[in-house]
């Protein structure tokens, strides 16, 4: 039976995610471990106004590139501000469009 992980990205990023080594982190010792065990994931974006292009890009397109569109069902986004909406459909529309 599969269980949630709650990633708390405010804890990692603070206000502004912009560090790719620290989305990098994010992704292969938090969100690719829970994906492999089956969980569904939850990125709790509360109280991060902004993100950077290349920091989303750091944390999700190697996942993309493994679950393709699929992800989109493995992975929830919570209180993204407006802005990290944006930049995380970016992303996600860039990696599949790009096979």
């Amino acid at each position: 039976m599969s269980s949630e992980t709650i990633i708390k990205m405010r804890q990692y990023v603070g206000e502004f995610a912009e560090n790719k080594d620290v989305a990098r982190e994010i992704r292969e010792s938090r969100i690719r471990p829970a994906l492999e065990n089956g969980d569904q994931v939850i990125l709790d974006f509360s109280e991060v106004n902004s993100a950077t292009q290349s920091f989303v890009h750091a944390l999700l397109s190697e996942l993309i590139r493994i679950y393709d569109v699929e992800l989109t069902d493995m992975i929830t986004f919570k209180d993204c501000s407006a802005t990290v909406k944006e930049i995380i459909g970016i992303v996600f529309d860039y990696m599949l469009e790009r096979d």
